[in-house]
């Protein structure tokens, strides 16, 4: 158990140095082709932090471990708004300008629901994992259309968050060393997480949605809290709602393309998804009022988390 902790542990910090390195990679060769700043660092807020979450779910996909891979896509959503947006909130008050967050709010409410009816029937088919997938780009393109109809300081902020060094060979190595961070901090994750699962009598899928999603998220968290305290709410809740669409849409869609026809318990349907939407849910009244997310409601959101957490744990000993 203890050497499963420790590997366990040391691949999430592959993980974080992977994701790093890889947004800044990007940042640079997108901007080295001749890719506007503020389209750059659009694309890395709409999923530029969920790349360490793909890299675990390809590793798990890989090894057979569907339910794990499942309930990490799932799990990471909660743990987005109820440890990331929470902890950010508390640590300072979000002001959000970035009008275009709403509608794809909305986007993600749909999608999880829509997700939900798809899995009825105990399947996602390959048709729908490309319908989810193909409805991702057509939410790129709309943010992208709608955020540049935002205030010069919200189009600012987005366009600064790609600043890098250009340079090619730094840019290409970046992606070189990304890479094999990711794999082998996939690889060490993946590994060692059913052991931990099995330890503490989880099944695989709740080994996804709790120590899996929780673990890949908390450098994520950190980086938030960071944001929320120079005064960075927008991108904070953009980088929770993008990256959270991207877990919905992209990884659960890509499982099913890849399976050709992905197995949805019963039970992730009834309780997971559900619980998803709800923390989705939980945003509405804080984007419609006035625009800022404050410390009291951050604690809310930390404090649902923990009531999921206790009532996942809880699910086990039926």
């Amino acid at each position: 158990m203890l050497e499963a902790v420790g590997l366990f542990v040391f691949g999430l910090v592959l993980l974080a140095l992977g994701g790093d390195s890889i947004v800044k990679g990007a940042s640079g060769l997108a901007l080295r082709i001749g890719a506007s700043p503020f389209v750059a660092g659009l694309l890395l807020v709409a999923f530029g932090t969920s790349l360490p979450e793909l890299a675990v779910n390809l590793q798990a996909i890989m090894r057979g471990q569907g339910a794990l891979a499942l309930g990490n896509a799932v799990g990471s959503n909660v743990v987005n708004f109820g440890l990331t947006l929470g902890a950010a909130a508390v640590a300072a008050p979000l002001l959000v300008r970035w009008r275009a967050l709403s509608p794809l709010l909305l986007v993600l409410l749909a999608g999880t629901l829509a997700l939900i009816v798809l899995g009825l029937d105990g399947r996602l088919t390959r048709i729908e994992g490309v319908g989810l997938i193909v409805a991702f780009v057509a939410v790129v393109a709309f943010a992208m259309a709608r955020t540049r109809r935002e205030s010069p300081e919200v189009q600012g902020a987005i366009a600064a968050f790609a600043e890098t060094r250009t340079d090619l060979t730094l840019n290409v190595l970046r992606f070189v060393i990304a890479a094999v961070l990711l794999y082998f901090g996939s690889k060490l994750v993946v590994g060692s997480a059913p052991d931990i699962g099995q330890a503490l009598g989880m099944t695989p899928l709740v080994t996804g949605l709790l120590p899996v999603a929780i673990g890949t998220a908390l450098p994520e968290m950190a980086a938030a809290v960071a944001a929320a305290r120079r005064g960075r709410g927008d991108m904070v809740v953009g980088h929770v709602i993008g990256s959270s669409l991207f877990n919905l849409l992209v990884i659960v869609g890509g499982m099913a393309v890849i399976h050709g026809a992905l197995p949805i318990p019963a039970s992730f349907v009834r309780y997971e998804l559900p619980a998803a939407g709800v923390f989705a849910l939980m945003m509405i009244p804080m984007l419609r009022g006035d625009l800022r997310i404050s410390r009291k409601e951050g604690a809310v959101m930390l404090l649902a988390l923990l009531v999921w957490i206790v009532f996942e744990l809880l699910m086990l000993q039926r």
